[in-house]
């Protein structure tokens, strides 16, 4: 597996991180910057669920080794942290973005 460019899992943070908050940071690390790119904030739980793909039924992100589940307004929450480090990182790890 070919490691992101992106290091959003260990940007500081004022949230207290467990090993599921982590992981999540580093779930979006993964993400693609294009995919990232489409996501709206004004969408509804279940576009953002649907968007994402990897939501089980129970409205809980599908993610290895957690402690807990991360449901939609926790990842809305960091993923809104995420959009933000990269809008600040972008051009220095994709200079021709």
């Amino acid at each position: 597996m070919e490691q992101p460019i992106w290091n959003f899992e260990q940007e500081p943070t004022n949230d207290p991180l467990d090993e599921t908050g982590i992981n999540l940071r580093a779930y979006f690390d993964r993400v693609a910057d294009a995919k990232l790119r489409q996501y709206d904030p004004t969408w509804s739980d279940e576009q953002v669920m649907e968007w994402d793909g990897n939501f089980k039924d129970d409205g809980s992100l599908m993610m290895f080794c957690c402690e807990r589940d991360v449901d939609v307004e926790e990842y809305r929450r960091v993923l809104a942290q995420c959009i933000s480090y990269r809008d600040r990182v972008r051009d220095q790890l994709l200079p021709t973005a």
